[in-house]
C-alpha cells in the first residue's frame, strides 16, 4: 500500500479491493462485511434482510440522463435489488458546501423524491451538515438502504454453475461516458445520455423468471470489475464473446477516442446476472419485455478452466484476459 490515498483507490477496481482489505477489513472485524458483496445480507427477526450504503460525489452534480439525486437513490436501491431483495427504505446525509444555491439543492432533493417514488422505496431518515466554503465541491450525498427478501431463494457467487449464462441488461459504458463527455465538454454528434434508473422492477420481472444465480450492477470498474469479483468468488472461469457485448456506437466511439474499454466504464441503470443455461432464454425474454432491459444480451457463459479469470473471445477469434481494472479511468462519476 502507498502511503497515502490516491484517486484509483476510489475507483473500485483492484486498488479500492487493496484499501478495502488493508485498513477498514481489520479495523472494523464484522463478518457481514468479509464478504464484500453490494449488500450485507442477516436474519432478522422477521426474516431475511440487506443493508447497504454509499457515498456520491458526482461531478457535474447534473448530466444527461440524470444528477446527484437520481444517481444516489438508485445506486443504494440497485445494490438492494441485485443482492435479490426488495428495497424498503432509504437514508439520506447532505454534506453542503457554504454558498450552494438553494435553487440547485431544491432541485437535487425533488430529484431524489422522484426517483424514490418511482423505486417504491421510503426517504425515512436524513441527517444535513454544511461545511465551510471550499471545504468540499457543493455537495456530497450518502445514502444507506435496507430490503426484506420475498423468499428462501440465495443469490450470490456461491450459487453460479458451470454452464451459466452470463447476461447484461443493455448497452455498457453510458453512464462513464456521459458524465465525462458533459464534464470535460466533449462534443460527439449524438451526445451519450446516462442510464441512471433504479432497477428493482427489472430484477423482479428477471427472478420470475426463474434460474438467476447471482447479480451485480457494474458501477465504479465496469462489466469488467463486476465480472472479476464474481469470477474470483465463485472459482469459476467466465469465457465473454465481444460480439454480443452491447454498446452504443457513440459510446464505442468516445470509448476508443479516449482510450477507454467499454467493459471497464460505470454504469448506474444496468445488471450483470448468472442465470441457469435451462432458463436463460426466458429470463432474456424478461428482461427484454421491461423498459429498461430491451437491450438486454447474454454475452457469455461460466466455464470450469481457468478459475477465477475472464477472458473475451474477441470479433477475430482471438482470446485476451479481461483484467479487474486498477483504478477508475474517470474518477467522480458516481
Amino acid at each position: 500500500m502507498p502511503e497515502r490515498v490516491t484517486l484509483s483507490h476510489g475507483g473500485g477496481g483492484s486498488a479500492t479491493m487493496e484499501l478495502v482489505r488493508s485498513v477498514f477489513l481489520p479495523a472494523y472485524g464484522s463478518k457481514e462485511l468479509a464478504d464484500l458483496s453490494d449488500s450485507a445480507v442477516f436474519e432478522s427477526p422477521s426474516g431475511r434482510a440487506a443493508f447497504t450504503t454509499d457515498c456520491f460525489v458526482v461531478r457535474p452534480l447534473f448530466f444527461r440522463g440524470g444528477d446527484i439525486g437520481r444517481l444516489a437513490v438508485s445506486g443504494t436501491v440497485n445494490d438492494l435489488a441485485v443482492a435479490g431483495a426488495r428495497p424498503a427504505f432509504l437514508s439520506a446525509g447532505m454534506i453542503i458546501e457554504e454558498g450552494l444555491e438553494m435553487d440547485v439543492l431544491r432541485r437535487i432533493a425533488e430529484s431524489m423524491g422522484a426517483a424514490a417514488r418511482e423505486a417504491g422505496v421510503a426517504i425515512a431518515a436524513g441527517d444535513t451538515k454544511v461545511v465551510e466554503r471550499g471545504a468540499a465541491d457543493k455537495v456530497f450525498v450518502t445514502t444507506a438502504g435496507i430490503g426484506f427478501f420475498d423468499s428462501g431463494a440465495r443469490f450470490g457467487p456461491e450459487e453460479i454453475r458451470p454452464g451459466d449464462a452470463v447476461l447484461v441488461t443493455g448497452t455498457l459504458g453510458d453512464h462513464g461516458i456521459a458524465v465525462l463527455s458533459e464534464r470535460e465538454g466533449i462534443g460527439f454528434e449524438t451526445p451519450a445520455v446516462s442510464d441512471v434508473a433504479p432497477v428493482q422492477g427489472l430484477v423482479e420481472a428477471m427472478k420470475a423468471a426463474g434460474g438467476v444465480h447471482a447479480m451485480r450492477d457494474p458501477t465504479r470498474g465496469g462489466a469488467a470489475a463486476a465480472l472479476n469479483e464474481l469470477a474470483s468468488a465463485a472459482r469459476f472461469g467466465v469465457e465473454l464473446s465481444e460480439s454480443d457485448i452491447p454498446v452504443k456506437p457513440e459510446v464505442s466511439a468516445a470509448c476508443a477516442m479516449l482510450g477507454l474499454d467499454p467493459l471497464s466504464v460505470a454504469n448506474e441503470g444496468k445488471v450483470v446476472a448468472f442465470v441457469s443455461a435451462a432458463t436463460a432464454g426466458a429470463v432474456l425474454d424478461a428482461a427484454r419485455r421491461h423498459p429498461l432491459g430491451r437491450d438486454a444480451a447474454i454475452i457469455g457463459w461460466v466455464s470450469e478452466g481457468r478459475p477465477g479469470v475472464v477472458v473475451l473471445k474477441t470479433r477475430v477469434g482471438g482470446l485476451k484476459r479481461v483484467e479487474m481494472p486498477r483504478g477508475e479511468g474517470l474518477p467522480r462519476i458516481c
